[in-house]
Order: structure tokens, then C-alpha cells, then sequence
């Protein structure tokens, strides 16, 4: 009898972990106009009144009531490679799921991790470097990875589920934001911009730098910010790109939300590199999905559109807090290390949408 089991193909060169996927990071969600599209006939299933926080507003996780003390957060979040060493992968996917919490004002407890890989092409020591470094965001965020589970897949894929705890009266939703909010951000833009660079090959080590530290900074001040009563509304810039994920909050408020381009907060040379076409197919797709919903001020460069819709992987918490506790949260976040945060917009009266000032 012939033998017809498949032979394994793993290469003996260096693993570039790009290669093996069509897409990178949060630049592999679906687009939002495909993702309306998609959801636009569900009825969402069973609503119990213990669910606080559902799909209605697209937040960043589901809240459930426990009891008087205590909700349950839940979310999910993983992607194909980012970047080619293993190790940075899974740290940066695990980061990026674990902040969905921190975004809902919980603190997270536990994970499963998600784990689906091509078995027959990447080496078993590579799938482990990836999954090591999901243990080490982990360990940073103070939580158990607690189960999961593993497919054989064409490409590789890797993320968590992460759960969470927050007292009910202390969840932070993306619909909360009120007229007269400031709007502060807490990383700087360009993530997907520098991967764009590095899959060409265009990005120096500086670059790469620069790229690893954001994506692996958890956004551990949402849990302080879920104190202060100035703030209220909270979420994380991710796929959609500060445009997308400002929409979502302006949607939910019935706002405009204003954004000053001049004080939002850019990684080192993105700018010029968005200039020279090192620009996401994702942010292309954001923009046919939002864009007829952002006004721009037509003095604005180009680059600017690239930026606003740029995907984030793991990007920065965007908090909108009353006129007065910008310098509290600002100091917050200087604390815990991110000394890019800047105030860079505002939510008044007036229809949803968004407009970017000069």
C-alpha cells in the first residue's frame, strides 16, 4: 500500500513569519463597510439583563453582571504575524488582546490562548518561541494563561481570550462620552505604517524599536481611569485606525468628536514614510468604510488621511474625560510610562461624525 500521509515541508532557512500571511497585526480585520455589511441582519441573540455591554456600540469587550460588586469582562482578540520573530509576535498579540480589558476600566485575571499554526511549515521550536512570548505579556499583566486551544492551519494565527473584573459602576463603555470631553490619546500613531515598512524590508533597527516597545506596552491606566468620574468614555485604537475607532465613540455619544491634527501624537518618522507609500491596504479599506462620515480640513496634508486611518496592532487607550481632568490622566499615563500622550481633540454638540481640524 502506497503511503499518501503528507510530508512535512518545514524550510531550513531563517523563518520569516510574514511570509506565511496575506496580512499583518489589526491590519487583518475585515473592513468596516464589509463588516456593517456583514452584521447589518443579526438580531444579536439572547439579551439577558445581566449583559451590560453587548455589540450594539462595536466596544472593545462584553461586560456581564455578576453581582452588586463585581461584572465579568470577556473579549477575544488574534491575528498572523506583525513582525517575524516569533517571540515578538506573541507578545504583541497577547498585549493587544489582554488591552481590551484595561479599555473596558477592568482588570483582567485569566487567559486561553488561541493558537493556530502550519505545522508542517514553521518548526516546533518557532511555534514555541511564540507561544512563550504570549506567556510573557501575560506575566506582565499579573494573570495565568489557563487553557486554550490548537488547530493546524495555512497560516499562523495566534491571540487570547481575556477575561475580567470590574465593580459594575466602574465600567467604561466607548457610548459615554459627553459635550465638552477632552479627548486625550495615549500612544502615538504609525504602527502600521512601520509594519508596511518592515515587510518590504525598509524598516532599521530604530524602527523596529520603536515598533516593538508601542505594541508590548499594555494599557494597564484604564484601570485607574475607571476611578476617576471625570472620565467618560474609554476605548483602544486598534484596526480602524484613530479615525474609525473616534467614530465609534461619536456614534455612541450622538457627537461630533473634533480631532487638532497638529497635537496628535506620531512615532518617529511615519510621517515621511507614509509620504513615501509605506501605507496598509487596510488603511485604504478604512476609508471606504468611514470616510464619507469625516470631514477633513482641506488644508491638511495627505499623510494626514494615511495616519488617522492607520491600523493599530495594540494601539493607545482614547479617553474622553470632562474639561479639568486632562492633567489627572495625563498624569496617569506619564506614570505608567507613556510619555506621548497628548490632548488632541474634543466632543461637542452636533450630528455623529467626525471632524479633523488642522
Amino acid at each position: 500500500m502506497n503511503d499518501t500521509s503528507t510530508a512535512c515541508t518545514v524550510p531550513s532557512g531563517p523563518i520569516r513569519l510574514t511570509s506565511f500571511s496575506h496580512g499583518g497585526g489589526c491590519g487583518c480585520k475585515i473592513a468596516p463597510g464589509v463588516l456593517s455589511e456583514i452584521l447589518k441582519n443579526s438580531a444579536g441573540g439572547l439579551i439577558p439583563p445581566e449583559l451590560m455591554v453587548g455589540i450594539e456600540t462595536a466596544d472593545d469587550a462584553a461586560v456581564y453582571r455578576l453581582n452588586d460588586e463585581q461584572a465579568l469582562i470577556a473579549t477575544t482578540d488574534f491575528f498572523m504575524p506583525i513582525v517575524d520573530d516569533p517571540y515578538d509576535f506573541g507578545r504583541i498579540a497577547a498585549t493587544n488582546a489582554i488591552s481590551d480589558v484595561y479599555a473596558m476600566g477592568g482588570k483582567p485575571i485569566m487567559a486561553l490562548a488561541l493558537v493556530a499554526m502550519p505545522v508542517n511549515q514553521l518548526p516546533v521550536d518557532v511555534i514555541g518561541q511564540i507561544i512563550r512570548g504570549g506567556e510573557a505579556a501575560c506575566r506582565d499583566a499579573g494573570i495565568p494563561i489557563a487553557g486554550g486551544h490548537t488547530i493546524d492551519s495555512v497560516e499562523p494565527i495566534y491571540g487570547l481570550v481575556v477575561m475580567g473584573l470590574v465593580h459594575p459602576k466602574k465600567v467604561r463603555r466607548n457610548a459615554d462620552a459627553r459635550p465638552g470631553d477632552v479627548l486625550i490619546l495615549g500612544k502615538p500613531l504609525g504602527v502600521g505604517v512601520l509594519s508596511a515598512a518592515l515587510k518590504k524590508g525598509k524598516l532599521d533597527d530604530k524602527g523596529y524599536a520603536q515598533l516593538i516597545k508601542t505594541t508590548t506596552m499594555l494599557n494597564k491606566p484604564g484601570v485607574a481611569f475607571a476611578d476617576l468620574r471625570g472620565v467618560h468614555g474609554l476605548t483602544d485604537i486598534t484596526g480602524f485606525g484613530l479615525a474609525g475607532h473616534t467614530l465609534e465613540l461619536a456614534r455612541g455619544a450622538g457627537l461630533t468628536a473634533v480631532i487638532e491634527w497638529s497635537r496628535v501624537p506620531l512615532l518617529g518618522g511615519v510621517a515621511a514614510m507614509a509620504a513615501d507609500g509605506f501605507v496598509t491596504g487596510a488603511s485604504g479599506r478604512n476609508w471606504a468604510g468611514y470616510g464619507a462620515e469625516v470631514t477633513l480640513d482641506p488644508s491638511l496634508p495627505k499623510v494626514a488621511q494615511d495616519l488617522l486611518t492607520d491600523p493599530q496592532t495594540s494601539g493607545g487607550l482614547l479617553v474622553s474625560c470632562a474639561a479639568g481632568t486632562e492633567a489627572e490622566v495625563l498624569r496617569i499615563f506619564r506614570t505608567e510610562g507613556f510619555e506621548q500622550a497628548a490632548v488632541i481633540g474634543r466632543m461637542v454638540a452636533g450630528a455623529a461624525g467626525l471632524r479633523v481640524e488642522a
